[in-house]
């Protein structure tokens, strides 16, 4: 799995902007079936001329499809919309279905991926309860927890199991929604000569994270992607790390807390 990936909740150019985002070197897309999007998605990777083999794609299913029989039609739909033989994530949107539907979820996609239409199974908004739900009945631990993740909301006791479990962590609202007003950030970009977007990736990438920004802008997309010439010194990423605000930090959903 690429260490960043390219977001496209909510954008509606998505065919175009995927393009754009493979042309300058993303090989890692994040879609769901709640975006609406796969099949604009699997338009893009065709008609990138980039083999399938070469782009991650992951999607996800949210809480009202949950459930065993409704998950495996699921994979076949998602199947169907992109176009591809396989998916190589597919990850459990939310937990908010309640502890019987989402580990019937989970069984199926364990199943999907034994039969070859998904590479890899994981959640996303997964907190403590939900990661132990799973191990507690004896399951395999899922590849990957999607969270929100960036300086204001570092969900460190979720960050610290999956580290602890071999969960890699990826990062959503990386770029905060476009909220990036806040004077220490601003300081360490003056520094750097770099853009806030670029301070709030690369503090994610060396902090262990997989990214996700998102972007419908040709230039922004193509200015996202420019973070391996440069690094953040221990002092600023310690500078970044003590803005965590916790749960009051998060700017979406982030049902981590879900019963």
């Amino acid at each position: 799995m690429p260490s960043l990936g390219f977001g496209v909740y909510q954008n509606y150019t998505t065919s175009v902007s995927v393009l754009e985002a493979l042309a300058v070197g993303y090989r890692h897309i994040d879609s769901a079936q709640a975006y609406r999007n796969e099949a604009h998605v699997g338009e893009a990777v065709s008609q990138s001329g980039i083999s399938r083999g070469d782009i991650f794609i992951t999607t996800k299913c949210i809480n009202k499809t949950h459930g065993y029989e409704s998950t495996l039609q699921g994979v076949d739909t998602s199947l169907a919309k992109f176009g591809f033989d396989y998916i190589d994530l597919f990850l459990i949107h939310d937990p908010m279905s309640g502890p019987e539907r989402r580990l019937a979820t989970y069984r199926a996609l364990l199943e999907a991926r034994d039969k070859g239409k998904v590479r890899s199974v994981g959640v996303s908004n997964y907190g403590l309860k939900h990661l132990q739900e799973i191990k507690s009945v004896g399951l395999e631990l899922p590849a990957v927890n999607q969270i929100e993740l960036h300086p204001f909301c570092q969900q460190k006791p979720i960050v610290s199991w999956c580290r602890e479990h071999g969960i890699v962590i990826q990062a959503y609202c990386p770029l905060l929604r476009g909220q990036m007003d806040d004077k220490t950030l601003i300081s360490i970009a003056q520094k750097y000569g770099r853009d806030p977007a670029h301070i709030l990736l690369r503090w994610s990438l060396q902090s262990g994270y997989v990214p996700l920004p998102k972007s419908a802008m040709p230039a922004r997309i193509r200015s996202n992607i420019k973070l391996y010439d440069f690094t953040l010194d221990a002092e600023d990423m310690a500078r970044l790390d003590v803005l965590d605000r916790g749960a009051a930090g998060a700017i979406s959903w982030n049902p981590v807390d879900h019963t």
